[in-house]
């Protein structure tokens, strides 16, 4: 499979493959890579694919994207990240076998697909644990090491710091927004003390710290020098892994292959519900992706209106669902170029707009007309949608939720009328809620329970660096820490 980018020149090689696109994150030009085109599963594929362990389905979807690493090593990488003992936090009475198990909250007709189960209790697990089994195998087989830059706005930091923490060749240098995140999303990254991880906490919003991985990576000289590479959804690795717990999905809310089913699907960088297009691009019988935002809704303006117009730091919005605190949703661009029939020059115009902090105008164009013919439709919630969510499916169905999960739910029950008949939503679930206890403190006056491997995180020790979102100045602190080769 080769890879190609959403602007029209993938750099070198010209015609780039997996491994060629696994330790960077943009393209040279400063588009986002995409496969050539989305292979196809056949009904005879999802026949054989039903009942298959998750390990055994990462494998047989990745193969069809990953085809310059030999199938016996691809194969034992998904067996190694794909385990019971790494996704160990599944629900009560659900099976953690099952990796990512579905919760019915009405049986057959609404579901939590789990996708929190691993070891930082957030859905960025599923990819970020297969990336650091995938970057610790190349960098071997190339003898080379890493430099990973990259940004969060609450899971995104903590998940990649787990999963490369002590891994050969790799050094992480995290940006978060300062005091925007949970407590104990902050605890999560901070505590952490290896040697390998960098902390930096920048005094702005997230999309500050996102532009600033954006500028360093289109910094092609210091790119290069100090082999700078990226873990955010921009990272083809990262998408690609996410679109294996759709197909899983799938198989644990349907009975056969003849049946749809619908995602709810929270979403800020777009890079979640991504997947899900994708995965619907392929074949997978998916009637409708409802994409869910908070305060933050300019994905939802865009589903709406047909204009994109990514905000400001200044007025984004600092919610209690802060990982979709974001105005500027990268991701979006992949969507964008499938929409405008993989028209690169026609994406390359439309982002000359966004990086000059305009917004685009599609909405009497024939391509916006095309929306429904990829399934989308979308909502957005508020604090006190969260709040009044999280009380209602806690009394009603006995289950706790956290608070991105519940504007997730607030959408799905919005269009749950939309649906065809008979056709299962899973709304996929972002995080337990033990990450975001203070407002589920406020919803439900009481603390949600949290696995005992992380009690008391919040009062160990703590390392970060307080830092000005300065491109100049991050550049700086990473030169410091890296000895150029």
């Amino acid at each position: 499979m080769k890879y190609i980018s959403t602007r029209g020149h993938a750099g070198q090689p010209a015609n780039p493959e997996f491994c060629d696109i696994l330790l960077g994150g943009l393209a040279p030009d400063g588009g986002l890579y995409l496969p050539e085109r989305y292979p196809q599963v056949s009904r005879a594929e999802l026949d054989a694919w039903r009942g298959l362990s998750y390990a055994e389905l990462a494998f047989a979807i990745l193969s069809k994207f990953i085809t310059d690493i030999p199938p016996a090593d691809l194969k034992a990488i998904c067996d190694k990240t794909y385990t019971a003992e790494v996704y160990c936090h599944a629900r009560a009475g659900d099976d953690a076998s099952d990796i990512t198990p579905v919760h019915w909250l009405e049986e057959g007709r609404l579901g939590l697909l789990q996708l929190s189960n691993g070891p930082t209790l957030a859905f960025k697990d599923m990819a970020m644990q297969l990336l650091g089994n995938l970057f610790e195998y190349v960098l071997a087989r190339r003898g080379e090491t890493i430099n990973i830059l990259g940004a969060t706005s609450g899971d995104t930091g903590s998940a990649a710091e787990y999963a490369m923490r002590g891994k050969q060749g790799v050094r992480v240098f995290m940006l978060s927004p300062h005091g925007k995140m949970s407590a104990f999303q902050r605890a999560q990254m901070y505590s952490l003390q290896d040697d390998n991880i960098f902390n930096i906490a920048v005094t702005g919003m997230f999309d500050d710290a996102q532009d600033i991985v954006k500028a360093v990576s289109n910094d092609h000289g210091f790119k290069a020098a100090h082999k700078i590479g990226a873990v955010n959804s921009i990272n083809w690795a990262r998408v690609a892994a996410q679109i294996v717990y759709y197909f899983k999905g799938y198989f644990g809310a349907t009975k056969s292959n003849d049946e749809q089913v619908a995602f709810c699907v929270p979403s800020g960088n777009f890079g979640n519900i991504c997947a899900g297009h994708i995965a619907r691009q392929m074949g997978l019988p998916v009637a409708r992706l409802i994409l869910a935002t908070n305060e933050n809704d300019v994905l939802d303006e865009f589903f709406r209106t047909g204009i994109y117009r990514p905000r400001k730091a200044a007025e984004t919005h600092v919610t209690s669902s802060p990982s979709m605190d974001i105005s500027k949703a990268s991701n979006f661009e992949r969507f964008v170029f499938d929409l405008v029939g993989r028209d690169p020059q026609r994406v390359a115009a439309l982002w000359a707009e966004v990086d000059a902090g305009r917004p685009f105008d599609l909405s009497a164009s024939a391509e916006f007309a095309r929306i429904a013919d990829f399934g989308f439709i979308s909502g957005a919630s508020s604090h006190a949608d969260r709040l009044a969510t999280i009380r209602e499916v806690f009394e009603q169905y006995g289950v706790m939720i956290d608070t991105h999960t519940a504007d997730g739910v607030k959408v799905a029950w919005q269009h749950a009328a939309e649906l065809p008949a008979g056709v299962p939503l899973l709304v996929l679930e972002t995080a337990l809620p033990v990450k975001f206890s203070e407002t589920i403190v406020e919803a439900l006056g009481r603390e949600p329970e949290r696995p005992a491997d992380l009690e008391g995180i919040e009062k160990l020790p703590q390392r970060v660096t307080v830092m000005a979102p300065d491109v100049d100045a991050i550049k700086r602190f990473i030169t410091e820490r890296v000895t150029p080769q």
